[in-house]
C-alpha cells in the first residue's frame, strides 16, 4: 500500500503476466471487496500490477507497515482468523498461488533387488516470514491435509491423497 495522496490508500499486486488465471482470480477478489471501486490493470515487463485505491485498504490489511514481510509480524486479527477457519481453501490459494509451486517429483526405491523409480505430485510452498509459514501450516491443519517442513523455507504436501485434496481444493496455478 502506498500513501502518496492524504487519506488515500493505493493496494498494488504485482503477479506474473505468464498466469492470466491468477491476474483475473486476483483481479475479481479485489473488485468483490471494494465493488464501487475500480481495478486498474498496469502493464510491465513480465508482470501485470493491479491497483485498486481504497482509503479503507488498511482496515482490511492490517498487517501491511514499513520494511519486509518476513521481518515484522504478520499476526492476523481475530475476525482475520474467523474467515482463514471459515474458508482455509481459500486462503491456502493465495500462498500456493503466489509463493508454492505443484511439482512432479521422483524417488528410486530397490524392490526384490530391482531399482524402481516413482512418480508423485508435490506441491510446496517457500516463504521467508516465520509467521507466513506458520499461518499456511495451520490452514492446512485445519483441513486435515498432512505436510512437513522440507527445508528452512519450505512447507511440502507430497502424500498422494493429500496432494489429491490440494489440487481439489485450490486448483493449479492458470
Amino acid at each position: 500500500m502506498r500513501l502518496d495522496i492524504p487519506g488515500q490508500h493505493y493496494l498494488r499486486v504485482s503477479c506474473d503476466k505468464t498466469w492470466p488465471g491468477i491476474v483475473a482470480d486476483v483481479s475479481s477478489v479485489v473488485a468483490a471487496i471494494h465493488p464501487t471501486g475500480k481495478v486498474f490493470h498496469v502493464r510491465g515487463q513480465g508482470a501485470t500490477v493491479l491497483q485498486s485505491n481504497w482509503k479503507h485498504w488498511p482496515c482490511l490489511l492490517p498487517q501491511h507497515g514499513p520494511g519486509r514481510k518476513h521481518e515484522r509480524p504478520i499476526i492476523l486479527e481475530p475476525w482475520q482468523r474467523e474467515v482463514v477457519e471459515a474458508f482455509p481453501a481459500d486462503f491456502l490459494r493465495g500462498p500456493f498461488h503466489s509463493d508454492g509451486c505443484r511439482v512432479d517429483n521422483w524417488a528410486t526405491r530397490v524392490v526384490r533387488g530391482e531399482r524402481r523409480r516413482y512418480d508423485y505430485g508435490r506441491w510446496q510452498f517457500v516463504n521467508a516470514s516465520d509467521d507466513i509459514r506458520r499461518l499456511c501450516a495451520w490452514a492446512l491443519d485445519l483441513l486435515e491435509i498432512p505436510w512437513r517442513r522440507s527445508g528452512d523455507r519450505v512447507i511440502s504436501v507430497s502424500r498422494r491423497e493429500a496432494v489429491a485434496r490440494l489440487d481439489e481444493l485450490i486448483g493449479l496455478k492458470s
